[in-house]
């Protein structure tokens, strides 16, 4: 599946890919070419491109910068390989002193499903001692390859009360997942409005990791990226083999649909609605200020409405934020003479803009864009992200329902 920012290395070839993994930085001219052609080399499939990236992780120094950032790049291009050759230079990488690194290894080593033995166990539970992130990581391995042992319990269950949310989320996610223990949830829901946004998104991806479904309802007003609400929703009832249930089909169109005047907004997120402070803070960095402003775009006068689109379409319609959003609105309040922007943002293929597709999947129903079924049948049956596959679907058996309430009057 292409990633976010795929299109930047796309241009590398896999031969100067290799040579600039290795190149001394001084004798590049753009250094910052060297980690890009590790993220190239992790779009291979060849064997000379992953021993590439393999001796990488033990050539490379850390002392160097472009060295370091190479390496790290290097690491996360393996977790994308997926190979399990890659597992030996992976658990060395455990012992090294660069944090990032160490991170980057068991991101790596999640997503190729990594057996620990019970030495790299009690390495991994020595980890738990450094930084707060590296912890985090650590406790996330345990919980997502489901390694279950009495020292582990004991080790992450201790850190429920962690004075660090980053911590203390994991750790209470952990014991929810591997040991049934989902009243240690219950002070996350608080935390899904917290002033502070990563407080909000940590919280998020725990309570996706946690496989708690008593959760959804709170999981899905969370004024935190559709994206990532999206991907624990589906982390949850795949767990459970529940997607099917008619209450969490229920929960999940309103969470892919995703009204602002829906979403737990607090006031100090709210804006009024001068057209400025709206475009403001639609591209603010804080999701929940941008639902504050898409929220004003809901309640504001529909020809006012109109008019702010067209404009910030203009001059903004290639920012991915304003692009979901506008996108979202458009449908949201039904407004036709927007067809087009429907059109244009469903056949959009930059993996940036995929958010934009759901909503654009939505809005065809609201608009009754007949002419889009084509392609909603065609993205229903091969997208690869399971949230547009799924709205896709949703969307085109509700126009053809219309259409044969249509032929039959």
């Amino acid at each position: 599946m292409a990633e976010r920012f795929d299109v930047l290395v796309q241009g590398i070839s896999k031969s100067d890919a290799l040579q600039l993994l290795f190149a001394r930085t001084d004798s590049v001219e753009r250094p910052s070419d060297r980690y890009f052609a590790a993220t190239r080399l992790g779009l291979c499939d060849c064997d000379e491109t992953l021993d590439a990236l393999i001796r990488a992780t033990s050539d490379l120094t850390v002392d160097e910068l472009f060295d370091r950032i190479t390496r790290r790049k290097a690491i996360e291009a393996l977790g994308r390989r997926k190979d399990v050759r890659a597992i030996p230079a992976l658990v060395d990488v455990l012992k090294c002193t660069d944090t990032e690194a160490v991170i980057n290894s068991l991101s790596a080593l999640m997503r190729i499903g990594w057996s620990p033995s019970e030495a790299d166990e009690r390495h991994l539970l020595g980890l738990l001692d450094g930084e707060v992130t590296q912890a985090r990581a650590v406790i996330q391995l345990f919980t997502r390859l489901r390694i279950k042992s009495v020292s582990s319990r004991q080790s992450i269950g201790g850190l429920c009360d962690h004075e660090s949310l980053l911590i203390s989320g994991a750790s209470r996610a952990c014991m929810a997942s591997l040991y049934g223990e989902y009243g240690l949830m219950k002070p996350l829901v608080a935390c899904l409005t917290d002033l502070v946004a990563g407080k909000r998104r940590s919280a998020v991806i725990d309570i996706g990791d946690s496989g708690d479904e008593s959760l959804l309802p709170d999981l899905i007003r969370a004024p935190v990226s559709m994206s990532l609400r999206a991907k624990s929703f589906f982390q949850i009832v795949d767990a459970n083999d529940s997607a099917s249930d008619h209450q969490h089909q229920t929960l999940l169109k309103q969470l892919l649909r995703d009204n602002p005047l829906l979403l737990d907004i607090k006031t100090e997120w709210q804006c009024g609605e001068d057209p400025a402070e709206i475009e403001q803070n639609l591209s603010h960095r804080d999701e929940a200020r941008q639902y504050g402003a898409a929220a004003s775009l809901m309640r504001i006068d529909r020809d006012e409405c109109l008019n702010l689109i067209e404009s910030m379409q203009e001059r903004l319609w290639s920012d991915y934020v304003t692009h979901y959003y506008l996108t979202c609105i458009v449908g949201l309040r039904s407004i036709h003479e927007k067809g087009d922007l429907i059109r244009s943002a469903l056949a959009e293929t930059t993996p940036q803009y995929t958010k934009s597709r759901i909503a654009a999947a939505w809005a065809c129903v609201e608009l009754q864009l007949f002419d889009q079924m084509e392609l909603l049948d065609e993205l229903s049956k091969t997208a690869a992200w399971a949230p547009l596959r799924w709205s896709c679907q949703q969307s085109l058996a509700s126009l053809r329902e219309q259409q044969n309430i249509a032929a039959s009057a």
